[in-house]
């Protein structure tokens, strides 16, 4: 059988390479999804030409070896798609080995992607970063404050003019309105997310989103955050605020902490919007609003969501969550209607139109949390109101006309009914799904989702929505459109990106959003879900789109859709607060699924500043640190004894040493033979005092200035800081601070791992810390003992002051062979923390 099976594959391999006798490069390309495949999941790519083209085969190869590894004869002819004119859906699925790969079909060469159980591994959680990046009130992407005059009252007769204490929350977007419809959904997800995935979420940063663990998954910090937002949008049963600020907030590129806008100069701060069913909008344009539900509804669901999740780690804010949800479904039963966004100057809002499935969220998620049977009635009512949420199936809709864009109500309903019930609610989702079916089924990236506004949103919903209903029902009928939209959102579309910033952080993702952090400062947007293409029609009729670059994609725009990664593009490329916060729960929901199937995550430790301490600990893998900044006496040796053992190290230096001709032939050779070389501060700056308080000693120009420096002299030796992410700090000693200040660079805080006296070998005679050699190798020995070392930093250095003669480099050897007899392995730096591989 074996042989049988090879002469078919040498056949078939002779046919794929005959059909690459003319390559196509140039017209065609094969698009994937960066991030990778689980070994189990559903694997298509996309091969797209833009002059016609026939494809009668594909295959798969190893990446490392080029060897053919899965090849086919029938990929699925979808014609012509938006630029290309000939385009197939290029269906792997039935190969599962782990491992790195490409595709090639008729000459073209798609980028190598991963199959691998962890290619889901922190994503959820690096979704996160943008929301914290997002924050009103204490910003800790930035170190500092916004908007603490927030606000004064619109549209409440009894409160004009008066003040309410509105800060906190987040930006909706690249802008810093405010919305509580968005927030509220985006507490409702988050939440969401966690209850049912739980073990997706690490703890690496504080509830102020600074670095540093704090004892609670980060994606619980984070909505609590949210949660007090709407807390303070809801002074009394009978107050539903909506709304800060309006589109006067559009008055150019600006920081938040230094937002200059001026609302009302009778007022400080920026206006706060009642819920109503009053027309609102105090400029040129009003909206439309009816009532209120749509907002209350919002508030009741997130509250009921929040009291049921966040009781396990703050109990008595958690206790009044449930009474606060009460009040605010009965608030929208009584004022029945939509509450839409204020306008002002421009005719854009959130045009929300229906607020039924706000109700039964509402009662659905009252239902779980009192066991009311009158909450259960009234949800089924609401449910069978709205089954499929409109959007679905149209091709022209408002902007936020039907919000939110996944309902999760049926969801939160279902789970909680049995038999018949349970079947005709989850029949709703069926039904929509279907309606996206009938509509992508034809084009080759299965995509039937209308390209409007926030499409990526649209699509984010829908993925979601198809696995709610296949954990209700087991039915596979549409996971390949799910995994169609899901490869989608991560580079297999039309133009080959993802639409994630920053993820993956190898693949070709959005680096000019629409957003003032990164225009002004260079700040990537991290986490943030952009947008998303539109209709080529909206694209060329929206006011003030100007690029300010040319087109990357200009050959794969169409009559049919557009997407730009460009700052002027903001109806393209704009990250969105509430978009990423609804894609946590499907990408947590992701590592869920490969944790059933007996996958461990790996991950780091974190110390209280937020530098990474400790590798996986899954592994008996150790990585070898070294420090210096002006002593290198132990260089020659270091190098020696690391080649003997074919180790990769990695080596922190000041600018000062760098820029040190002495040490010039050392950092040649360590670069050639493929050590790790670091920044370790330029002029070996001391950032806090030894105090525990840590006072800072520096400030954040001074310490930017300082690591720039050091980069820069890196550079003379072809050192890209991108090839450089990590950094050691000056004496291992710093704050949070340092740490988010040091992140703000794109640069990656680490410090060695504690409970060894390795990092003492710098200590002389006279000190009353002096460790001898022999010291500090036993006390390696020891703790290896007693406690293990896998993913350990052990931290030395490259050289120490001539009074200390006893140096513990002459021991490196000796080291190095005890712990690889006790079974360690030692990896480069690079590798130990870069945790998917």
């Amino acid at each position: 059988m074996k042989k049988v099976f090879l002469c078919l594959s040498l056949i078939i391999c002779a046919s794929i390479t005959t059909s690459y006798a003319s390559p196509t490069e140039d017209n065609a390309v094969i698009r994937i999804n960066q991030l990778g495949y689980t070994p189990d999941a559903i694997k298509v790519a996309v091969f797209g030409a833009l002059e016609a083209e026939t494809l009668k085969a594909f295959s798969l190869h190893d990446a490392k070896t080029h060897n053919l590894v899965f090849s086919s004869r029938s990929p699925e002819a979808k014609g012509a798609y938006g630029p290309f004119a000939s385009s197939y859906r290029l269906n792997f699925s039935a190969f599962h080995t782990p491992g790195s790969y490409y595709l090639l079909a008729n000459g073209v060469k798609s980028p190598v992607f991963r199959i691998n159980a962890d290619v889901y591994d922190h994503t959820a959680d690096f979704l996160l970063e943008y929301m914290r990046q997002q924050r009103c009130g204490y910003n800790p992407f930035l170190t500092a404050s916004c908007h603490l005059d927030d606000g004064y009252v619109l549209y409440n007769p009894d409160k004009v003019g008066q003040r309410i204490d509105a800060t906190g929350g987040w930006h909706d977007a690249s802008d810093y309105l405010q919305y509580t419809a968005t927030s509220a959904n985006a507490v409702f997800q988050l939440l969401f997310a966690y209850r049912d995935n739980p073990e997706a979420f690490g703890d690496a940063y504080e509830a102020a989103g600074l670095p540093g663990p704090n004892g609670i998954p980060d994606v619980i910090d984070e909505a609590k955050f949210g949660m007090d937002w709407l807390k303070q949008m809801n002074p009394s049963s009978i107050e539903y605020y909506n709304q800060i600020a309006d589109d006067r907030d559009h008055a150019g590129y600006r920081l938040p902490h230094k937002d200059t806008v001026v609302y009302d100069p009778n007022h400080k701060g920026r206006p706060v919007y009642l819920a109503s069913g009053e027309k609102q909008g105090i400029l040129k344009y009003k909206n439309r609003s009816t009532g209120a539900a749509s907002t209350a509804g919002k508030f009741a669901s997130a509250f009921a969501i929040g009291a049921e999740v966040l009781g396990e780690f703050y109990p008595e804010y958690a206790k009044h969550l449930g009474k606060r949800a009460e009040e605010a479904y009965i608030y929208g039963e009584l004022h029945p209607g939509v509450s839409q966004t204020a306008p002002g100057r421009s005719p854009y809002f959130y045009e929300e139109d229906n607020w039924v499935d706000d109700l039964e969220l509402a009662a659905s998620s009252l239902y779980k949390l009192t066991g009311n049977e009158n909450y259960k009635k009234s949800a089924l009512k609401y449910a069978a109101e709205e089954k499929i949420t409109p959007w679905i199936g149209r091709d022209t809709i408002l902007h936020y006309q039907y919000y939110p864009f996944l309902n999760a109500g049926h969801h939160e309903l279902a789970t909680s009914l049995v038999a018949d019930e349970k079947k005709e609610v989850s029949s709703y989702y069926q039904e929509g799904l279907q309606l996206l079916h009938e509509r992508g089924k034809d084009n080759p990236f299965y995509i039937g989702i209308p390209f409007v506004w926030c499409s990526n949103n649209f699509v984010t919903a829908a993925v979601t929505q198809s696995k709610l209903y296949h954990n209700l029902t087991a039915d596979d009928t549409y996971l390949e459109m799910e995994a169609a939209l899901r490869d989608w959102l991560f580079g297999c579309n039309i133009w080959g990106t993802s639409m994630i910033v920053g993820l993956p952080s190898f693949g070709d993702t959005p680096v000019d959003p629409h957003s003032s952090l990164t225009l002004l400062e260079g700040y990537p947007t991290n986490g943030g879900l952009i947008d998303g293409p539109v209709y080529a029609s909206i694209a060329n009729s929206l006011i003030g789109v100007e690029l300010h670059n040319a087109d990357e994609y200009a050959r794969f725009q169409s009559d049919l859709v557009v997407y730009q990664d460009d700052v002027g593009s903001y109806a393209t490329n704009e990250p969105t607060m509430d978009g990423t916060a609804s894609l946590v729960y499907y990408l947590a929901s992701l590592e869920s699924e490969s944790r059933a199937k007996g996958h461990q995550k790996k991950s780091y430790s974190y110390d209280e500043t937020g530098a990474i301490v400790r590798g996986d600990i899954s592994k008996k893998s150790i990585s070898l640190l070294f420090s210096a900044d002006e002593h290198a006496d132990g260089a020659e040796m270091i190098l020696r004894v690391l080649e003997k053992h074919g180790i990769k190290g990695a080596f922190f230096l000041t600018g000062d040493f760098y820029r040190n001709e002495t040490f010039s032939p050392f950092i040649k050779k360590a670069k050639q033979a493929g050590h790790y070389l670091g920044a370790h501060s330029d002029k070996h700056l001391l950032y806090n005092d030894w105090t525990g308080d840590k006072k800072r000693l520096v400030s954040q120009e001074e310490f930017q200035n300082d690591l720039k420096a050091n980069y820069s002299e890196m550079k003379t030796f072809g050192i890209l800081k991108e090839e450089a992410p990590y950094f050691l700090p000056l004496f291992e000693w710093n704050d949070n601070i340092i740490t988010q200040w040091a992140d703000q660079m794109g640069i990656t805080m680490i410090n060695y791992t504690k409970g060894t006296l390795s990092h003492a070998d710098y200590t002389t005679p006279e000190l009353k810390n002096y460790r001898s050699s022999e010291d500090i190798f036993n006390s390696v020995l020891s703790y290896e003992k007693t406690n293990g070392m896998n993913g350990f930093l052990l931290l030395s250095h490259v050289g120490t002051h001539p009074d200390r003669t006893d140096k513990f480099y002459k021991k490196l050897d000796e080291l190095i062979m005890t712990l690889k007899e006790r079974g360690y392995e030692f990896e480069s730096l690079v590798d130990l923390l870069e945790l998917k591989k």
